[in-house]
This record gives structure tokens, C-alpha cells and sequence, in this order.
């Protein structure tokens, strides 16, 4: 029997504990800057970060910040009309 151990992908933000939910990546060129859900691999030109550092992440002067992560929405039943 083979036991394969995943190891979750850690926040790149110095000194930061919490485990990657989000991969950032930029263009220089069009000074464009995009968040992601956490990509299936890590690629060595972006940048992996945790909720907390990707949801206070603001872009340089005259760049744009584009959100593309999916959004999960979780209801109550207890709050639903009907």
C-alpha cells in the first residue's frame, strides 16, 4: 500500500502562517493585476496567497486589479424566503 501525503501550499507573504487559497498574477505590460482561485499547480511567476492578504490587496497607482475568484454563496435554510 502507497500513502501519498499532500502538502497544502503555504501564503507566499512573509512571515505568514495561513495556508493559499488564492494565486496572484500580474502583466507589466498593461499594468493589470488578477486574482484567482488557487491554481492546481504552483507556477513560479505568480504568487500564492492566503484569504486575509488577498482581500486587503490593493494595486499600484495606475494599475487595475481584476477579481476572478469564484464566489461561494452559503445560505441558511433558516434565512430563505418561502
Amino acid at each position: 500500500m502507497t500513502t501519498v501525503s499532500v502538502m497544502a501550499r503555504q501564503c507566499t507573504r512573509q512571515g505568514c502562517v495561513h495556508s493559499a487559497t488564492v494565486t496572484l498574477t500580474y502583466q507589466y505590460a498593461r499594468s493589470l493585476v488578477w486574482l484567482d482561485d488557487l491554481s492546481p499547480e504552483r507556477d513560479p511567476h505568480s504568487y500564492d496567497l492566503c484569504d486575509q492578504h488577498a482581500n486587503r490587496l490593493t494595486a499600484p497607482s495606475g494599475w487595475h486589479l481584476e477579481d476572478r475568484r469564484q464566489r461561494v454563496h452559503v445560505y441558511s435554510p433558516g434565512r430563505l424566503a418561502g
